[in-house]
């Protein structure tokens, strides 16, 4: 199966999926050096890479700019159907973009795309997708790097 896009969802994935907040209202999450290699990683092999998450938040943004990903996708409610006006658009087949996610937002995408996977904390409707690649790390802490080394 021939990839070309590698796409992924942030909370959950990228993050451990927690919320958090100081006194003064500021959100910090925590996102893991690994997975942004891992991303380099497919990037230096020639694959677009890039962030979906239904979340439009500045610290997301700021990520992904940082590690200069070709696609930021913030703020997507239906994310099988905007990847799917995305293919059409930049013609590529769904079959060429492989993807992971953890929770219900990310299930009719992960059971349409080429390649899916999922961290270990993923909720169960996730790992019972047909053909999902159930990784060993959990969101956090480097289930990005371990899919991209798996396909590499």
């Amino acid at each position: 199966m021939k990839i070309k896009i590698f796409l992924s969802d942030v909370d959950g994935v990228l993050t451990d999926g927690g919320m958090y907040y100081t006194e003064n209202g500021d959100e910090f999450k925590k996102f893991s050096c690994y997975d942004g290699m891992g991303m380099k990683l497919l990037q230096k092999k020639g694959f677009k890479v890039g962030i979906l998450t239904s979340e439009d938040r500045l610290i997301n943004r700021n990520r992904a700019e940082k590690l200069s990903l070709d696609y930021d996708f913030h703020g997507i409610e239906n994310k099988f159907q905007f990847i799917k006006d995305f293919c059409e658009k930049e013609n590529v087949k769904m079959s060429e973009i492989a993807y992971i996610g953890d929770d219900i937002n990310c299930f009719e995408l992960l059971s349409n795309v080429g390649i899916a996977a999922c961290p270990t904390n993923a909720i169960n409707k996730i790992k019972s997708i047909p053909n999902i690649i159930l990784l060993k790390s959990s969101g956090g802490n480097g289930a990005f790097r371990e899919f991209a080394e798996l396909y590499l």
